[in-house]
């Protein structure tokens, strides 16, 4: 007699080990995501950033009033993110910004050099205002969310418009997270906006203050006719590596070498600090140049790596 096994027996063996192999399949999928690191991104309204700073620091909103250290503002924002979302890497700040006919300004060249940091421009209307800034933010939250590319999105704006886009993220998965400037007596943020995040935070006058600079009558005037002479990078270079002697003969040489670890970054203070220290040896401002910064910092290194 042959010994035939019934159909049914085979078919029930095929199945247990088609969900043995299912199951294998899923368990190494959520072993894979559980070890993936999560991903943030900011989503930034230059607009409301300058309006919102300059009021708080300076009293007026007029940009041409006061200049701001955009570079060093941005770099706060990372590192106030990388303390937040510990576990979780940069995917890239974007920076929306208005200008006539959608053409990058000289500081919005500079700006666009950063690095992990994306321009992306809407238009000036004839009364200076943004037009279509918060489309391109829509836009950019909900594709990066739909795509999976982000868990988290920091967004630093006030708009009502804004909270479709809040809602398009937050459908597809990602927590969104409204970073604001504190407003004297008020309030600069639209209330459905924050009943709509999933998390709200706002920087005071001590957090911003550092990356505002007043102008002048006559460095006024250049700012609405164009900028004044820069210093030179061998100037700047040098002035790096003089404020890096300094720093080692009154703080000494531990203090130094703890910097050496992040070379080529500095923490965010310290970063301020050979600023506004290069800008009193100087005597002209390097807010709005992120070439002379990066030159600045490279003196700076140059000598400290050269005493070790």
């Amino acid at each position: 007699m042959n010994d035939v096994q019934p159909s049914g027996t085979t078919d029930l063996a095929a199945l247990a080990a088609g969900i043995e192999r299912t199951n294998d399949l899923l368990t190494r999928v959520l072993a894979e995501v559980a070890t993936s690191p999560s991903t943030h991104a900011a989503f930034v309204d230059a607009g409301y950033v300058y309006a919102a700073v300059g009021k708080l620091v300076t009293g007026t909103e007029d940009r041409k009033s006061f200049e701001l250290d955009a570079e060093g503002l941005i770099e706060a924002f990372i590192d106030k993110a990388r303390t937040i979302f510990a576990d979780s890497r940069l995917l890239r700040v974007y920076w929306y910004d208005g200008a006539r006919r959608r053409i990058h300004t000289q500081e919005q060249q500079r700006i666009a050099e950063l690095p992990d940091v994306k321009v992306r421009l809407g238009n000036l209307n004839a009364n200076n205002q943004q037009k279509g800034v918060d489309s391109l933010i829509r836009s950019d939250l909900e594709s990066l969310a739909r795509h999976r590319a982000i868990s988290d999105a920091v967004l630093i704006g006030g708009d009502e418009d804004l909270v479709s886009a809040v809602e398009a993220a937050q459908g597809y998965g990602a927590r969104v997270h409204l970073w604001g400037i504190e407003a004297p007596g008020g309030r600069n943020q639209a209330e459905p906006l924050l009943w709509e995040v999933d998390s709200a935070r706002t920087f005071d006058l001590a957090f911003c203050k550092p990356y505002v600079t007043r102008r002048t009558g006559a460095e006024y005037a250049e700012a609405a006719t164009g900028e004044g002479p820069a210093p030179s990078r061998e100037e700047v270079r040098f002035v790096g590596a003089r404020v890096a002697a300094q720093w080692l003969s009154e703080r000494g040489r531990e203090w130094v070498a703890e910097l050496l670890p992040g070379h080529p970054y500095l923490p965010g203070t310290v970063d301020q600090e050979l600023l506004t220290a290069a800008e009193a040896l100087l005597r002209h401002s390097l807010r709005g140049h992120a070439d002379l910064r990066r030159v600045l910092r490279d003196g700076f290194w140059e000598h400290v790596q050269g005493q070790y």
